[in-house]
């Protein structure tokens, strides 16, 4: 699944074109790499994005196109909240 879509149904990033935004200036990393919005996210990846002056960093655990509000929480896994 593309990077933008997922950062969307994880509800991670409320619009998709927000997360295509964040994206192309560079703010999300998949595995310490840049990442831009065509990128395929894998189950076991982990994602960092940078909102403003936080950083949140996550691990991909599930993969789903659709999803219930209540079961986002096991698409993925903080591993990391930072406030600058």
């Amino acid at each position: 699944m593309r990077i933008d879509k997922y950062l969307q149904v994880t509800r991670i990033i409320k619009r998709r074109v927000n997360a295509k935004e964040m994206l192309v200036q560079g703010r999300v990393l998949i595995n310490d790499k840049v990442a831009k919005p065509g990128t395929n996210v894998n189950i076991g990846d982990y994602i960092k994005l940078r909102f403003g002056n936080a950083t949140l960093t996550i691990k991909v655990l599930d993969i789903r196109d659709k999803i219930k509000k209540e079961e986002v929480e096991e698409l993925f896994e903080i591993i990391q909240k930072e406030s600058i």
